[in-house]
């Protein structure tokens, strides 16, 4: 009877447990039960052998797990695969980023300066923590990877706790998931963009997190000795390089290689306009966003969405980068005699393809390949252009949001618009409240 009331005490805690090299969760379960009957003593004897012993156990030498899942976990889907760990850096504090982490559901885990492992999302869950990603030609690496936030910078380092951390729950992963150290990466090799105003194809360099963990040095240290030489994707001309000192970094030759493009994000002038720097190549995909704020010569500041004509933004203007971003946020739409003068200028190659949406003012919604090059070329101001999403449709009578979506309703990379324009991810929408006229998009 003792045996099995430890038994189902294992199977409760089981999932919960990190134990690197399990090879099962059956196996792990009876061959501890097997132990502790083995190794059973009364409460006296217990105590007295504790005083006996001066060596450490085995748990004084395992990082410190904390559960502190997201509100978000229980409604997430189970991956079907999983091939890739992602690293991050918070860029932030531990405990407004642990805020940050839970309450969208960003990682699966986050290793504190001081060693602790936070548990947000379950491993086997999908976190949505890369965002708009390709490697090797897989694109939406969300879906069979997971997310470790590391705190701390990009152009930082990491901690011997966290080290000591990282290398434990690195080996725990790899080795449940049978995952090598060359499919380890950094969010910043998966991370890409769209075409915008500054670049007109698909891109790399849309991210500069986690960046150090390509370090070999510190790859080293937890545990990693194979590290990916290049690029697949610009190699192949999926994507096209958009940050050469970041690709330097993350696939440099040579430390004084690696080093040298480190000083271009450190050095003190780094975050001010001139000729050669761009407003992209200081707070990338964040330019235009309002937590963007760009001081100008004569005092002035103006937020990246106050700014309709980038051409009059002076060199010697100072830009500050406001809070994270979230992965999965909705990248918002541009306008016509806004954000650029052609759809071609504002949506690049993509402005013909079906992953670019055009939103007419007198309500109709059409896809790039939908339309002529002679209508594409006669778009009148405050056209709305939605860029790298796919078109569901629009919520009717006849046709539900559940026959647009399917299983994908409450996919944090299915987005909503409802009839008064707020728009809502499938994390956060009620599903018994989605009325006639919403219009359902999905992140391509």
């Amino acid at each position: 009877m003792w045996l099995e009331d430890i038994i189902r005490l294992l199977e409760r805690t089981a999932d919960a447990l990190e134990q690197p090299g399990t090879t099962s969760r059956r196996s792990f379960v009876l061959g501890t039960a097997a132990a502790l009957v083995g190794s059973a003593l009364l409460p006296e004897e217990a105590e007295a052998k504790k005083k006996r012993s001066n060596r450490p156990s085995r748990a004084q030498n395992t990082p410190h797990f904390i559960d502190s899942y997201s509100p978000k976990n229980n409604r997430r889907p189970i991956r079907s695969h999983t091939d890739y760990i992602i690293l991050h850096t918070t860029e932030g504090p531990a405990d407004g980023s642990l805020n940050r982490l839970r309450a969208g559901g960003f990682a699966h885990y986050m290793v504190d300066k001081d060693g602790s492992i936070y548990r947000i999302i379950e491993p086997h869950k999908y976190a949505n923590h890369a965002g708009r990603s390709m490697w090797n030609g897989r694109t939406n690496i969300d879906n069979r990877s997971i997310g470790i936030e590391v705190v701390g910078t990009y152009t930082g380092n990491i901690t011997g706790s966290q080290s000591t951390s990282l290398k434990y729950l690195l080996d725990t992963l790899k080795n449940r998931y049978n995952i090598k150290d060359d499919h380890i990466l950094t969010h910043s090799m998966v991370a890409y963009g769209n075409p915008n105003k500054w670049h007109s194809r698909k891109h790399r360099g849309r991210k500069r997190c986690g960046m150090l963990f390509a370090d070999p040095d510190i790859r080293a240290r937890i545990g990693l000795h194979n590290c990916p030489s290049y690029d697949p994707d610009t190699k192949t001309g999926r994507l096209v390089t958009a940050d050469a000192y970041l690709a330097k970094v993350l696939f440099g030759k040579t430390p004084v290689e690696r080093e040298e493009a480190i000083k271009t994000y450190t050095r003190p002038e780094s975050n001010i306009l001139t000729t050669g720097r761009t407003p992209w190549d200081i707070a990338q995909e964040q330019y235009d966003k309002q937590s963007t704020v760009y001081t100008l010569p004569d005092g002035r500041m103006l937020r990246g969405n106050e700014i309709k004509d980038w051409r009059l933004i002076p060199s010697g203007t100072r830009v500050s980068r406001g809070e994270y971003q979230s992965p999965e946020e909705f990248e918002g739409f541009h306008e016509i005699g806004k954000d650029g003068s052609t759809a071609q200028e504002i949506a690049g190659e993509l402005y013909n393809r079906a992953t670019a949406i055009y939103f007419f003012s007198d309500g109709k919604i059409r896809e790039g390949d939908q339309l002529s090059e002679q209508q594409l070329d006669a778009l009148s101001a405050g056209t709305k252009l939605l860029v790298g999403y796919v078109y569901g449709g629009k919520v009717s009578a006849n046709r539900s949001a559940f026959s647009i979506t399917g299983t994908r309703w409450n996919h944090p990379t299915t987005f909503y618009r409802l009839p008064d324009g707020k728009i809502t991810s499938g994390d956060d929408i009620d599903s018994k409240k989605i009325p006639k006229g919403t219009i359902i998009m999905f992140k391509d």
